[in-house]
């Protein structure tokens, strides 16, 4: 990676994290500029505006991460109802950095900047609708060889999964007690399991 290449991950890194526990809005550039030491000059070379700078964000940080922790997992399973509630449970229970107190970056992004910016809008909607397919496709998959039910329609399952992740996320950070996670996780366990 070259050094300029090195610097831009820098600012995306170092800003996402600072975004992610004090919201995109309330973050100011000389903020993140003073936490990634770098210049306003080099700042600017690589993002033109905040706003720039958070689209690249999304684009580069929050959609390979929802790739590898969200999609790839369904992409290669046998069992795509144990698997969603495997994903679930890790990332609620065991991800060192997702914390209950700032809930999920992704939700939280599209809460704050979907109603404002539409390119932010459709960055994240596009990250959501990658989601929602890759449940959908393992479901299917799941159908055509006879490990789930005929009648389950995938389309209805992988609203409800992204629903019901997001709304505990949003509840925990409310509630500020993992003790949520836990009940929440059992009745999604009592729900994929009727549909085998």
């Amino acid at each position: 990676m070259s050094k300029a290449s090195n610097t831009r991950h820098t600012i995306l890194e170092k800003a996402f994290d600072l975004i992610y526990k004090k919201g995109y809005q309330t973050t100011s550039i000389d903020e993140i500029i003073a936490t990634t030491k770098v210049t306003k000059g080099a700042f600017y070379y690589h993002f033109k505006t905040k706003d720039d700078m958070g689209l690249a964000i999304i684009n580069e940080i929050v959609k390979p991460t929802m790739h590898e922790e969200f999609i790839l997992p369904l992409e290669s399973t046998n069992d795509p109802l144990d698997n969603i509630y495997n994903i679930t449970e890790s990332l609620l229970l065991k991800n060192e950095y997702l914390t209950i107190e700032f809930g999920c970056p992704a939700g939280n992004l599209t809460q704050e900047m979907a109603p404002w910016n539409v390119e932010f809008s459709n960055a994240l909607n596009e990250i959501i609708l990658e989601w929602q397919s890759s449940i959908e496709e393992s479901l299917q998959l799941a159908i055509e060889k006879g490990s789930i039910q005929t009648t389950v329609n995938p389309k209805q399952v992988a609203l409800f999964v992204i629903a019901g992740y997001w709304g505990i996320r949003n509840y925990g950070k409310l509630a500020k007690n993992i003790d949520c996670y836990h009940t929440y996780l059992e009745e999604l366990k009592r729900y994929l399991n009727q549909l085998k």
